[in-house]
């Protein structure tokens, strides 16, 4: 059942169950290798009815990467790459949301990963708003971006003899969000 009325400006917890945080990069030139992220948290502050004012705050559990290969996890999860270690979270936190016609919006915020904050904007879609049969309100959105790993200081790779490398640069993210309105 879709619920139209106006909500107002409320919190919304994510719900990790029905939410999906996955990423895609190159390997070897040739595939691309995809992974997700088991463990994430995270609110959106927002009047459904005017999604502009949103504020979003998300932490991902770095650890819970699963790219289907525990030698390879475990790879990223080290200091090459993700340094687990000593940055166990990614946090990325709005900073201005712009409505782009339809249900399309950009999201413009800052993600930290590995102790390094950068721009990233979120190409997303505001999927709807409705009660689930328990009575709860929960909205979904679907969004993608592109950032650059190096960016990040994820730096690690090996030259490939036939040249390239062995790990691309550019990372697809694409997420798939529902958060259950709160109090």
């Amino acid at each position: 059942m879709t619920t139209e009325a106006a909500a107002g400006v409320a919190r919304w917890a994510i719900d990790p169950s029905h939410t999906l945080a996955e990423f895609s990069v190159r390997h070897l030139m040739i595939s691309r290798v995809k992974g997700r992220f088991g463990q994430l948290s995270g609110t959106i502050t927002v009047d459904p009815n005017d999604l502009t004012g949103a504020e979003i705050d998300v932490e991902i559990d770095v650890a819970s990467i699963d790219t289907r290969d525990a030698q390879r996890d475990e790879h990223l999860r080290s200091a090459d790459f993700f340094d687990v270690a000593n940055h166990p979270k990614m946090h990325f936190k709005s900073r201005e949301v712009i409505y782009k016609g339809g249900e399309n919006y950009e999201v413009i915020g800052d993600l930290t990963i590995r102790g390094v904050t950068r721009p990233v904007t979120l190409n997303a879609t505001y999927e709807g708003r409705v009660t689930d049969p328990w009575g709860n309100e929960r909205i979904g959105f679907s969004a993608t971006a592109e950032l650059n790993r190096q960016d990040f200081g994820l730096t690690w790779n090996q030259a490939l003899e036939a040249g390239g490398v062995l790990v691309g640069d550019k990372v697809n993210i694409h997420l798939e969000v529902e958060a259950v309105r709160q109090g």
